[in-house]
């Protein structure tokens, strides 16, 4: 193999991997594997606090009702999103309810980090309540598969990341 073919070949491996960060950063990637996840944990402890309030509980099942709308929300705004990804059309919002306040304040990504923060919270609280146990079969496959996505695309861009920046 000849010098020019090597560097051709290191050129054409720089555009691939530009073409990969660039999909990783994009609204669609990061709705469907952040966001959209991140929905559906919201929109299941949102129903599972209702539950839990039906049996005498009221103000679990007014919280479990405003969690769930604001879920329902979030989920709007990642498909929305994602949508306007595909047309190659920019969003006038941000991911999530949380983060469009924070765009208020000119701190959308601190907004965002701070619902990311609860959501973590959501699914420790899952987790610890019991709650999780309680999912039906095809809630339970919704948190499998919100869960799936976002650890395995984690664990992708991690990889890719240390890929592309040659540590081994």
């Amino acid at each position: 193999m000849t010098e020019e073919t090597c560097n051709t070949r290191r050129e054409d491996s720089r555009e691939q991997m530009d073409a990969i960060q660039r999909f990783f950063v994009r609204p669609f990637f990061l709705s469907c594997t952040i966001g959209i996840p991140f929905c559906l944990f919201k929109i299941l402890f949102g129903l599972s606090a209702l539950r839990e309030g039906m049996h005498g509980g009221e103000y679990l099942w007014f919280f479990g009702m405003v969690v769930t709308v604001w879920a329902v929300a979030d989920l709007l705004m990642n498909t929305s999103r994602s949508a306007l990804d595909l047309l190659h059309r920019q969003a006038p919002f941000e991911y999530c309810t949380i983060a469009q306040l924070g765009r208020v304040f000119g701190r959308p990504l601190i907004f965002l980090a701070f619902d990311t923060l609860l959501t973590f919270a959501i699914i420790s609280a899952m987790l610890w309540t019991g709650w999780i146990a309680t999912l039906s079969p095809a809630e339970s496959w919704l948190w499998y598969g919100a869960t799936t996505m976002n650890l395995i695309s984690l664990s992708l861009v991690s990889l890719y990341n240390e890929v592309r920046r040659g540590n081994t």
